[in-house]
């Protein structure tokens, strides 16, 4: 999401360029995680590069999987036309807010009211750097940043952005043990302040690797998959279904292509927490 969050387990990072300058991000600037993988295609070799490059360039974008149409964006989209991706189909928008306890985004308020503003149910995402601080900490820092919600039939509970780390380690240096407890930390904080469980955004790949493919999750919180391909694969334990489904970086929307997996009606739903 950062931008666009698209993984290869063949190369174990993400395909997608920062926010900052096109170099590899340093710790605490504010960058998109999911953006500096292009800049390391030169270093592999021509069947990766031809595998990468597959991801880097989805045609999933052409057409959208069966669901109502969404976006989502972040400071690489600046300033958004609200009203042309309305007239162009969009229903729903996530926005980046925050990044750890050291990161908002300068186009949170253009983006998160502008997408309100055109009649669209929106939310806020926060992209979490588990090495950093406490899950507690960081959805504090979510809701006082932006992240919160009301229930006014327009707001969807916040999403937790967790993938692999564009910083260093795959998995922040945390055991799937001590994940899975950052995890329930953040969820657990969010809830209290809130009284919603967060969606949480992540990949198979990621949610296997760095969690055991846990399904503690899943009773309680959305799912938001990431998934460039033209159907949405294996889906991490637990959960029978997607809510969200990001499956292209680029479309007919500015930033991520998604859609919901349903109804408008059922959309408003999730975003009332039952009848508005």
């Amino acid at each position: 999401m950062r931008g666009a969050r698209q993984t290869t387990k063949l190369i174990g990072i993400h395909l997608s360029p920062p926010e900052g300058p096109m170099t590899r991000p340093t710790p605490g600037s504010p960058a998109s995680p999911r953006r500096w993988g292009r800049r390391l295609l030169a270093g592999l070799s021509m069947a990766a590069t031809a595998a990468a490059l597959a991801i880097l360039n989805p045609t999933a974008a052409a057409a959208a999987p069966a669901g109502l149409p969404g976006m989502d964006v972040s400071g690489h989209q600046g300033n958004v036309n609200w009203q042309a991706a309305w007239n162009n189909g969009a229903r729903f928008a996530y926005v980046k807010a925050t990044e750890g306890t050291g990161y908002t985004s300068p186009s949170f308020a253009q983006q998160y009211n502008g997408s309100y503003n055109v009649g669209m149910i929106r939310g806020a995402y926060h992209f979490a750097l588990p090495d950093r601080s406490t899950g507690a900490t960081q959805a504090n820092y979510f809701v006082d940043h932006g992240g919160g919600w009301s229930k006014d039939g327009k707001t969807l509970p916040g999403a937790l952005d967790i993938e692999y780390n564009p910083y260093g380690a795959t998995c922040y240096g945390l055991s799937q043990a001590s994940m899975r407890s950052w995890i329930a930390s953040f969820v657990n904080q969010y809830y209290a302040r809130t009284g919603r469980w967060a969606t949480i955004y992540t990949t198979t790949d990621w949610w296997t690797t760095c969690t055991g493919n846990t399904s503690q999750f899943a009773a309680n919180n959305p799912l938001w998959i990431a998934r460039y391909s033209s159907t949405v694969g294996t889906l991490p334990a637990g959960w029978g279904a997607y809510s969200f489904w990001q499956y292209a970086s680029s479309g007919t929307f500015p930033g991520d292509q998604n859609v919901w997996n349903g109804t408008l009606d059922r959309l408003k739903v999730l975003a009332c927490n039952g009848p508005c």
